[in-house]
């Protein structure tokens, strides 16, 4: 069912113009023409200067797509970009506007993209500024690889591939070519790109409904950027299984695509169409690279990863291959002020990845003191039997976690201790050195401080170690007994803890006593108002329907390995 769309507007038919004022106070090498809302001309504030002796580079089209084109306006990329209303092509007296503004006795390529639209009125605007002795040269960049070749004139869509060409022909106007020779770059490149995308929903226009065209489990492959209809619409799957297709579609030597042959080199480009996290663009890129390289034989030289030409508010990608040569790279490469092209991915690409370093306390001891001992000592069991039902507790207490930290913080407490205790009990069967206590509390990644346990651990020398580690997250956390954390488990176990063993008490007996203090002391976090975590934000009413999730994981832990070592000692005995 169709809903209204939420945006953060004022009036749905000044989005355009509202935001190249937002963009023009953010940065202030852009300017814009003075012209709303009829002409909406983003250039670089010194045109003057630029236009005596370079030739100017102009892109535009359609709005909605941010930060294309306004966002690569800067010395080494545009000189000017035309934006139209959202989703609609520029009026020419707009596109002649810019033209004039920014153009010199060097003339100006006019680079763009292959929609009827967009044609239509940068071909009119580029005879009209002919007519009055201006030098114009255009380009038309087509790179959607999504659809089969189409009969007639219309040929493919111009998409993200556009910004590589872009920035090429902006690279190659710096450096004072003549308008043919920065046109010929500008072809050239447009040759070398093939894009295609993949969108999990559709957009919504400002002020309008949104569109249910796509169901819950749906992806559509080679959807337009305007939200027109692609190729198909298919079941989501994992991503490295859409990057391969996407790849395979881009690369695929019978549809022609683009002149891409194993052993050439390439640049991907990965581009959020507006609605996509980071963090899933950067999965995208991390699976798209090495099956670049390894499926498709080619040699990965520049990532580009971020959001170039977006679809408003469209969930989804696109990815675009590029040619290289040394040429390329080298317009790629050169320095700009474009505020939304990357920085930080130009030169040659470094290994991946580096060993983590060690611990200096591993570096004088072998690999074999540090693993499973092939033999277990009777402190070597007790200690494995305590940290499996430790953590056993904590599995199966993670539904109970999430619920109550789902209730007073992010809902997560439960599954981020699932995958800790899950992690140990793998590495548990390969790696730990249970005979030696200090370095298994180590390898578990405890808040027990190493120094304070020695190889013959002892419950007394652990009594010191939870107080020590007590103390530890008191002085880097901040919080204390009372501030609804696992503090106030741990706090009351160590105390008793520590009480027993000097009454003489039998070390298990003062275990068992100080894990009900720690069980005891979790549940009254009930009755505290947080003053510490993200707890802190939450009202003292919601906050009292549940014990803190923290406390009690720290609880069930302390509890079951006290349990588990009264057991052991018993089955001894």
């Amino acid at each position: 069912m169709a809903s209204q769309g939420k945006k953060l507007i004022n009036d749905p038919n000044a989005v355009v113009t509202e935001f190249i004022e937002g963009l023009v106070e953010t940065y202030p090498g852009l300017q814009y023409l003075d012209g709303f809302p009829e002409v909406k001309v983003v250039l670089r504030a010194d045109y003057a200067s630029a236009m005596l002796d370079k030739v100017a580079v102009i892109s535009g089209g359609g709005s909605g797509h941010e930060p294309a084109h306004a966002g690569f306006v800067g010395e080494g990329m545009l000189s000017a970009a035309i934006c139209g209303e959202v989703f609609t092509s520029p009026q020419v007296d707009a596109i002649l506007s810019g033209i004039r503004a920014v153009t010199g006795p060097m003339g100006c390529l006019l680079i763009v993209t292959n929609y009827t639209g967009d044609r239509l009125n940068f071909g009119l605007a580029a005879e009209q500024a002919k007519s009055e002795g201006y030098k114009v040269e255009t380009v038309i960049v087509g790179d959607d690889c999504a659809l089969p070749p189409l009969r007639g004139i219309v040929g493919r869509r111009g998409l993200a591939g556009t910004i590589l060409v872009n920035k090429i022909a902006g690279a190659a106007a710096a450096t004072g070519l003549s308008l043919d020779e920065v046109a010929a770059e500008a072809k050239r490149a447009s040759e070398m790109v093939g894009t295609m995308g993949v969108a999990l929903s559709v957009c919504t226009l400002p002020g309008q409904v949104t569109s249910d065209r796509l169901g819950p489990g749906k992806m559509e492959l080679g959807l337009g950027i305007h939200g027109e209809p692609g190729a198909a619409v298919a079941d989501l799957q994992p991503v490295e299984v859409v990057v391969s297709h996407v790849l395979q579609q881009i690369l695929s030597p019978d549809r022609n695509y683009v002149p891409i042959t194993p052993g050439n080199r390439v640049v991907l480009l990965v581009n959020g169409l507006g609605a996509t996290p980071a963090m899933e663009l950067m999965i995208v890129a991390g699976k798209a690279v090495p099956q670049l390289q390894l499926e498709h034989g080619l040699a990965v030289d520049r990532v580009y990863t971020g959001s170039f030409m977006t679809s408003l508010d469209m969930a989804g990608f696109s990815i675009s291959i590029m040619k290289a040569d040394e040429a390329i790279l080298q317009r790629l490469d050169a320095s700009t002020k474009a505020p939304h092209w990357p920085v930080g991915v130009d030169g040659n690409r470094p290994p991946a990845k580096i060993p983590v370093p060690l611990p200096l306390s591993h570096s004088g001891k072998s690999d074999e003191s540090l693993s499973r001992p092939q033999q277990l000592s009777e402190q070597g069991h007790l200690l494995e039997v305590a940290i499996e039902a430790a953590v056993n507790a904590i599995i199966d207490l993670r539904d109970n976690l999430n619920e109550w930290d789902g209730r007073v913080g992010d809902g997560d407490c439960g599954s981020t201790m699932y995958r800790g205790a899950t992690a140990i009990l793998e590495d548990m069967k390969k790696h730990y050195p249970l005979n030696d206590a200090a370095e298994t509390v180590g390898e578990i990644g405890s808040s027990i401080r190493r120094e304070n346990l020695d190889s013959n651990y002892s419950l007394e020398s652990g009594a010191e170690a939870l107080e020590a580690s007590i103390a530890a997250v008191s002085k880097y956390g901040g919080a204390s007994a009372g501030f609804r954390t696992l503090l106030d488990a741990l706090i009351p176990a160590s105390s008793v803890l520590q009480e027993r063993l000097n009454a003489g008490d039998d070390p298990c007996i003062a275990l068992i006593l100080s894990s009900e203090a720690a069980v005891a002391g979790a549940e009254s976090t009930r009755h505290m108002q947080a003053q510490a975590g993200r707890s802190a934000y939450i009202s003292p009413d919601i906050l009292a329907t549940v014990p803190d999730p923290g406390a009690m994981a720290a609880a069930s832990w302390y509890r079951a390995a006290a349990l588990a070592i009264k057991n052991k000692y018993q089955v001894h005995e």
